[in-house]
């Protein structure tokens, strides 16, 4: 049982870490979740519902909301697939290219605020132990 000390410290930062985003992004006008999609397809090609799930880890339910609320403010547009009539290709407007080009330096600055507060050995040892924890997950959810 040692290991819950360590699990409490996860949860203790993943909420903190969570806390202090969201309220910048909410700050910009924009909910996490709408940001995530946002950041999502900054910068890249339009792709499909699925695709962009599977990036944000949103479900469908979700995001077929989020999508249709982002439409409405005509920050993405959504047009069949060329592939798969049965889907389509989500992507960023115009305007929503350069709403994704002003918050999401915005936001990595802010969030940069925190992190530099950490040593470059810090970041490397931290880096180093999510991962090995985040392998320890992956290989046990394959068994």
């Amino acid at each position: 049982m040692d290991f819950l000390a360590s699990l409490k410290e996860l949860v203790r930062a993943t909420q903190a870490f969570e806390h202090y985003s969201s309220a910048h992004v909410r700050s910009m006008g924009l909910t996490v979740t709408q940001f995530d999609v946002l950041a999502t397809l900054g910068n890249q090609p339009p792709m499909t519902c699925k695709e962009l799930g599977d990036k944000t880890l949103v479900t469908k339910g979700t995001l077929t909301g989020v999508l249709d609320r982002l439409e409405a403010k005509q920050l993405i547009t959504r047009v069949v697939n060329a592939e798969d009539a049965r889907s389509q290709k989500i992507g960023l407007t115009t305007k929503g290219q350069k709403l994704f080009e002003k918050i999401f330096p915005e936001h990595v600055k802010y969030l940069g605020e925190i992190f530099n507060q950490l040593s470059p050995k810090d970041l490397t040892q931290m880096n180093h132990s999510l991962k090995m924890l985040r392998e320890a997950f992956e290989k046990q959810s394959e068994n």
